[in-house]
């Protein structure tokens, strides 16, 4: 078997195995659109080859600016049932061609809301984590996926906070501030890889490499007291709530609903028709925000990412 990154001649066997819809959200056109945004590159997409045939394919997204992906948006195989061993091989591959240092890569999964009563989904669903738990990906997070939509109405704006814009080290000093006893997954392995400070540099960095409007990020005040920031956001898919948090000394105020509501309000006046947001299953007060100011869960996304150390 012969692992190597994939080149634009294979292209027609890239766009027949990405029919193969089961738990991969690729289709051909989000595929040829995210090759000429960057978020897909050939140095990333890995296949798996038998005489020259190619039997399995791994697509890989990241950030355009960025030299490796971020996360597995696909894995595909020709047929049969030994997928497994070849999945392994080319996450392995991947997972290796990754400097020291490098973020650890993820896997992502979007799911119908009630998708553990389809056997379909879940058939589809167990050998692809079984490769990924192969190479190490051990630790699962299921996120709650809500979105708002101008029909669902706007929700209150805050008029017990106030506003306003601030510049990077500001954001980097609320957000070390908010980190602390964060119910977010992602924000705790990150903090346990790389120490309160650097996490909240490169989660700032991350956010500013989104095509959302930097200019829309707000620090909201109670009086002269800081209590939280909110940092709306975009992605090729359109406006996202991004991030969000309140302080440790200001929880247990409801002022996660205030933030969203800033947020919701700042997307919506530059005309998003939709906006989506993802929390995790475990942060039971976020998901409440949601449903209190008209978000709607519509799906539930998945996430394999490997421990922390």
């Amino acid at each position: 078997m012969n692992i190597r990154t994939t080149v634009e001649a294979d292209l027609g066997t890239i766009l027949a195995l990405i029919e193969q819809k089961s738990v991969n959200t690729v289709t051909a056109e989000r595929y040829r659109e995210y090759v000429a945004a960057g978020y897909y590159k050939h140095d990333w997409s890995w296949v798996a080859e038998e005489n020259g045939a190619i039997q399995a394919l791994a697509i890989w997204w990241g950030v355009p600016d960025e030299q490796h992906p971020y996360s597995i948006d696909g894995l595909y195989y020709v047929g049969g049932d030994d997928q497994v061993p070849v999945w392994t091989e080319l996450l392995k591959h991947a997972v290796a061609s990754r400097p020291d240092g490098q973020e650890p890569p993820e896997y992502h999964f979007f799911l119908d809301s009630d998708w553990e009563n389809e056997p379909d989904v879940v058939a589809a669903l167990e050998p692809r984590m079984e490769a990924a738990a192969a190479v190490g990906m051990t630790s699962v997070t299921d996120r709650l996926r809500y979105e708002w939509k101008p029909a669902y109405g706007l929700p209150q704006r805050s008029t017990r906070l106030r506003f306003e814009p601030a510049d990077d080290e500001a954001f980097v000093d609320v957000f070390m501030r908010v980190s602390q006893g964060s119910l977010d997954a992602s924000t705790a392995r990150e903090i346990a890889r790389l120490g309160v400070e650097q996490a909240a540099r490169e989660e700032l960095a991350m956010y500013k490499s989104m095509p959302g409007d930097r200019g829309l990020w707000r620090v909201a005040y109670d009086g002269a007291e800081l209590v939280g920031f909110a940092m709306p956001s975009a992605n090729a898919g359109g406006p996202v709530v991004g991030y969000l948090g309140v302080v440790p000394e200001h929880r247990g105020r409801g002022l996660s609903d205030d933030l969203l509501a800033e947020i919701t309000h700042l997307l919506a006046e530059t005309g998003a028709e939709q906006i989506r947001a993802d929390t995790d299953f475990g942060n039971v007060p976020m998901a409440r925000s949601f449903e209190r100011l008209g978000y709607r869960k519509f799906a539930v996304r998945r996430v394999l990412s490997f421990p922390e150390n």
